[in-house]
């Protein structure tokens, strides 16, 4: 037996009292149309989950990202100069004019050199050796900020080096021991260069946050790296750092002005072209792949209100004999089917968000239920799972979810809207 509708005032308004009143006693389950409430809760669920994991993966992706590009231009430059002539011998004065540029924060002398690093574990390991000044070390808040152990003060004269945490612990040092370190440019005799072999003691621990830089750069006071890499008086490039990495176009024609000698300029983006562009791609498929659950929740809708038109085809039969038009029926059905994609994708945006403020911490959860480490800083580079919301893309989210879920009710209400009421005595 149909349950009695409301009476359907003529000339009533669009989405009036009565209308929602239809959808809503539509949308509450009875005992007979128990299936039709669990497809609409399997709807509900999906595009929860669908708006939720999206937001979050985004989150990730975008956190995954701005860390990345933190650390990797909290260390390096975000504009590298090498000399194309001749050797940068007069690099003081260089830097000097490079400062006065508008839009340079600062510059900096650079020696590098690889070399392999042994400690007192008996496996040795490739290591990147870089020559600063203790001023500007300062200047490199990444590292001046995150010493661990030790200090940066006397780093000129104290003849010691600088090490990362995963180096200090992969080798078995501590401060004060001495690491060895052993470059292939070493002093050339009547039989040949023979490598440069000499120990240092560990005078600062640091800890960037980023796993391949920890475990792999070594700090040297720069006059020492000049004597060690045979550069004496002079340095291989000037790291520049900007105000606005993303405007380094518009200072490469005002730099090259300023060093008044033919150089070569690379930027932070061509350095890291081939990763960021992957994380791009990574990034776009993932928002493809995860897209398709809100598409097939947003189905279930469809299949839902099929069910529930066939269902209440008598109800629709009595509402229009009443006056109800069939414009009245279509709104109906679809605030019917709307109600579902609009409180999924609240309750999928509010769990987005909950997640995304605490994925640390269920991170953590996780790794120890489980008994193992979820996201190795040793793979995946960052030692803790970041997550950055972006208020664009989250709102591109929402939007995206809502048309599915309108979408979806659209050829169900119009099927109900229809039914003439002979016909829709029929779906009995």
């Amino acid at each position: 037996m149909s349950e009695k509708p409301a009476t359907a005032p003529n000339g009533s308004k669009p989405f009036s009292a009565y209308e929602r009143m239809i959808a809503w006693r539509y949308l509450r389950a009875r005992r007979k149309e128990t299936f039709i409430s669990v497809i609409a809760g399997f709807s509900f669920t999906g595009i929860m989950l669908g708006v939720a994991t999206l937001i979050i993966v985004m989150a990730v992706m975008n956190g995954f990202r701005a860390e990345l590009l933190t650390r990797i231009l909290g260390i390096n430059g975000h504009v590298i100069m090498q000399p194309m002539d001749r050797p940068l011998d007069d690099f003081d004065a260089v830097i000097k004019r490079i400062d006065a540029v508008s839009g340079v924060s600062f510059a900096i002398p650079v020696v590098e050199g690889q070399v392999l690093a042994k400690g007192n574990v008996a496996a040795g390991a490739g290591a990147l050796v870089r020559g600063l000044r203790e001023e500007d070390i300062a200047k490199l808040q990444l590292v001046s900020k995150n010493v661990r152990q030790g200090t940066f003060e006397g780093f000129n004269t104290g003849g010691g080096v600088a090490i990362g945490t995963r180096m200090a612990e992969n080798m078995g040092l501590g401060l004060g021991d001495r690491l060895s370190l052993i470059s292939p440019d070493g002093d050339v005799t009547a039989f040949g260069t023979t490598p440069r072999v000499k120990s240092y003691p560990v005078t600062a621990i640091f800890e960037i946050g980023m796993s391949e830089y920890d475990a792999s750069i070594v700090l040297m006071p720069l006059d020492e790296s000049q004597l060690f890499f045979n550069q004496e008086n002079k340095v291989q490039s000037i790291e520049i750092f900007v105000d606005n990495p993303d405007n380094v176009d518009a200072l490469k024609k005002p730099i090259e002005d300023a060093a008044q000698r033919s150089v070569m300029l690379t930027d932070w983006r061509q350095r890291n072209q081939t990763f960021f562009s992957a994380l791009q791609v990574e990034r776009n498929v993932m928002f493809m792949i995860l897209t398709l659950i809100v598409l097939v929740a947003a189905l279930n809708i469809i299949s839902g209100l099929i069910m529930l038109v066939k269902d209440k085809g008598h109800d629709i039969a009595i509402l229009r004999t009443m006056g109800a038009t069939r414009n009245s029926i279509l709104r109906i059905f679809l605030m019917t089917g709307a109600a579902i994609g609009v409180t999924g994708t609240i309750a999928g945006v509010v769990l987005g968000i909950v997640v995304c403020l605490n994925v640390e911490r269920i991170r953590e959860f996780f790794s120890w239920l489980s008994g193992t480490t979820l996201f190795n800083p040793e793979l995946y580079f960052l030692s803790t799972l970041p997550a950055k919301m972006d208020f664009n893309e989250t709102f591109s989210v929402i939007l995206m979810a809502l048309v599915l879920s309108f979408l979806a009710t659209l050829f169900p209400a119009w099927r109900a809207a229809t039914l003439d009421p002979v016909e829709a005595l029929r779906y009995e």
